[in-house]
């Protein structure tokens, strides 16, 4: 029985059956050494993380002040606290601070106990603002800020600016990578081993950590005399691991 030929084909239908396993055979040839090759670069790889440390003079101070009021009434306090703390802000943006935003308003009840029995005697309310000024002018400013109403100070960091942080991210960054290269070659050269290529990197992070917070303190006991401020450094760190096969 004769196998009729496909339409358009220039081969015999008998011969189409004997050129399909010949075929398949070249191209298994040809892949089968390429799976061979990415599984070999899987299996033989060196795993290693750098870290890169820049360490940065700190310009801006972070700076959390508020205002506390306490009376009989509810509305009566929530009103005063309102009136100061808008003086203070008016103040603060006169003064072309940064950054300035409410971080918190409160309204509670103060309690008092006789006999083991608690009963309301009157309220608090708070409201509290960040913001961020020059080092150098957060002392004066911390003076004037208690003059306009302010009367907590809860609060003060010191960080860098943001054009310093992003330079001192990129270096981190590059010291990283460097460290990571360097472990690399010293256990390549103690194993016997040659590098072949990067494989894999991994930026694990690049960031600089949120400054402590200082200085607590009642403003009306700091309001008779200028307030120092000193500031300091500031470290921004990164980690790099590659991945290099062997």
């Amino acid at each position: 029985m004769t196998r009729a030929a496909l339409p358009g084909s220039q081969f015999p239908s008998g011969n189409l059956w004997k050129i399909l396993p010949l075929a398949l055979l070249v191209c298994a040839t040809f892949v089968l050494p390429a799976l061979a090759q990415e599984k070999e670069k899987m299996w033989r790889t060196l795993s290693v993380s750098g870290r890169g440390v820049e360490t940065i003079p700190t310009t801006l101070a972070q700076v959390s002040l508020g205002v506390e009021i306490q009376g009989k009434t509810a509305q009566e306090v929530q009103q005063e606290a309102a009136r100061k703390s808008s003086a203070v802000v008016a103040f603060l943006k006169s003064q072309n601070v940064e950054k300035l935003q409410t971080t918190g308003i409160r309204l509670n009840p103060v309690y008092s106990y006789t006999n083991n029995v608690q009963r309301i005697t009157g309220y608090a309310a708070s409201n509290t603002v960040s913001f961020r000024i020059p080092t150098e002018k957060a002392g004066t400013l911390l003076d004037d800020a208690v003059k306009a109403g302010a009367t907590q100070i809860n609060g003060i960091s010191f960080v860098a600016n943001d054009e310093a942080i992003a330079a001192a991210q990129k270096q981190a960054l590059k010291e990283a990578t460097q460290d990571a290269q360097q472990q690399a070659d010293a256990v390549f050269s103690a194993l016997g081993f040659k590098s072949k290529e990067i494989v894999s990197i991994q930026v694990n992070n690049a960031t600089a950590p949120p400054p402590p917070m200082f200085l607590r303190a009642e403003a009306a006991k700091v309001a008779d005399s200028s307030t120092p401020v000193v500031g300091g450094e500031q470290e921004v760190e990164a980690s790099v691991t590659l991945q290099i096969s062997y």
